[in-house]
């Protein structure tokens, strides 16, 4: 690996940002007496297409280049952005980050040199790459096989957004360190009729890929998806309401693992003693069944990263196992603050921001139970199938989730379609009542986006079939 970063990352267009020029940067972020100071270059290229009607909508292409330089003073942080790559530009904000602190030491920045880093999502060639007609054949395809699954499919969405992100960082402490992460998505949205009746549905994904994505996931598998949901649920009927026994099913339901528990176990919020979770480490939090991991390591998933936005490598990081609290997710200011290892968590949306403590690809891991078992076992239950989001309170746990795709379940059996179905609960609490937890683990296909603090970065999620004693739904149906 070379100690500089090939162009587009040039100083006024000529000059590329080598280690030299980077440790003068350093030098001026810690003039007024910093503790730390790191630099995040990110050059970012970007497309969407959407096709709709039968006929292409909109097409956009952008590219973003820029500096971040951020300067630590004991829990204090000082943070300044350029979006061009001048020295004049970048010395000011470098300048300006420092202003954080004031003291008469000065730390010396280390001898910068280049960390190796393992490649989690090899990408022959990059999706943006590839010329627009080939992509917009992809979305004909995919709406073509939406409407073609039945007459009463009214209205196809669908939709492809790609980018490549080149980000450099290097730091006061001696890290050189660089990523090129490619990220498609690939998404069909369906209306169907009947009658007075109107219903939707969705289907996509995506990841880390190229264009090589298609072979696995042609097109045609995602529209008639996004038709199969929008069908299923046009004899939908009301959700029932009150404490009922709820199955998630595989894979997407990992969504609920990542908003009410997830974010619950980021060390910011246990530094600052707001989470649910906070000086938990070590007591028993949930079902001996739940084994929660967070891991940025997983072969061109969607949350995965090569090295986190601090320049520390990824990892597999076990949060709770067999029910006790094991770890939290570390940046560095938090892993300092507990006395551990930074954990590769440490994410930021762009240059623009400062990094915070972040998932990657949060999992429930599999459990001992058969699905068809968990499902035999209910007398009367919610098949939570598909999410849209939700609404969760980090301080306490309380969630409001809405579904998308969900079923009644009776005497052992999948029955009805439900409509208008709320899960309300409280993540801890919910963990406590895991009472089954199936063998079929399923990793969701690439579609999460996750918000905190006004940053958005991309998510993967996972889980098995699971089984919770109790949720309250709301419905409109006593």
């Amino acid at each position: 690996m070379s100690s500089s970063l090939k162009a587009p990352f040039a100083v006024g267009g000529s000059t590329e940002i080598d280690a030299a020029l980077a440790r003068r940067l350093l030098e001026l972020a810690l003039s007024a007496g910093g503790d730390y100071a790191d630099l995040f270059f990110e050059y970012r290229a970007g497309a969407d297409y959407i096709y709709e009607d039968e006929k292409v909508k909109s097409v956009g292409r952008g590219i973003t280049l820029g500096l971040g330089v951020r300067v630590l003073k004991g829990d204090a942080t000082g943070y300044a952005y350029c979006e061009e790559l001048t020295w004049e530009a970048m010395a000011q904000v470098a300048r300006t980050a420092a202003q954080i602190a004031s003291a008469a030491r000065v730390t010396t920045p280390v001898e910068v040199k280049p960390v190796q880093v393992a490649n989690f999502y090899p990408v022959k060639v990059p999706s943006i790459e590839t010329l627009a007609p080939e992509k917009l054949e992809l979305l004909r395809r995919g709406d073509r096989a939406a409407r073609a699954f039945d007459s009463r499919i009214v209205k196809v969405q669908a939709s492809f957004v790609e980018e490549i992100k080149e980000i450099l960082i290097v730091s006061a402490d001696g890290k050189l360190v660089r990523d090129r992460q490619p990220l498609m998505r690939f998404g069909v949205y369906a209306i169907a009729e009947e009658g007075a009746v109107r219903q939707t549905g969705s289907g996509g994904g995506g990841g880390r890929f190229g264009m090589e994505y298609f072979a696995a996931h042609p097109p045609e598998e995602h529209g008639r998806e996004a038709a199969r949901v929008a069908i299923a649920m046009l004899h939908a009927v009301e959700a029932p309401a009150g404490q009922m026994e709820v199955i998630l099913g595989a894979g997407d339901s990992g969504i609920l693992l990542h908003e009410a528990i997830g974010h619950g176990l980021e060390a910011d919020f246990n530094r600052k003693e707001t989470s649910n979770y906070s000086g938990q480490i070590g007591k028993k939090v949930a079902s001996d069944l739940c084994t929660v991991v967070d891991d940025g390591t997983l072969e061109h998933t969607r949350g995965t990263i090569n090295v986190d936005d601090e320049g520390n490598l990824p990892q597999r990081n076990v949060l709770i196992e067999n029910g006790i609290l094991r770890a939290y997710m570390q940046d560095a200011l938090s892993a300092k603050h507990f006395g551990v290892t930074p954990s590769g968590n440490g994410r930021r949306q762009s240059f623009r921001h400062n990094p915070l403590p972040r998932m990657t690809n949060t999992l429930m891991m599999a459990g001992p139970h058969d699905p068809d078992e968990i499902i035999r076992s209910s007398k009367r239950a919610v098949y939570a199938k598909r999410f849209s989001g939700g609404q969760v309170n980090i301080s306490n746990g309380d969630f409001v989730f809405s579904l998308t795709e969900g079923y009644l379940v009776e005497d052992g059996k999948i029955t009805t379609p439900l409509k208008g179905v709320n899960l309300i609960g409280n993540g801890p609490d919910v963990l406590t009542k895991v009472t089954m937890v199936g063998k079929d683990f399923e990793l969701s296909d690439g579609i999460w986006t996750c918000g905190k603090d006004g940053q958005s970065v991309p998510v993967g999620v996972g889980t098995p079939t699971v089984k919770i004693a109790a949720i309250t739904v709301g419905g409109t149906k006593a």
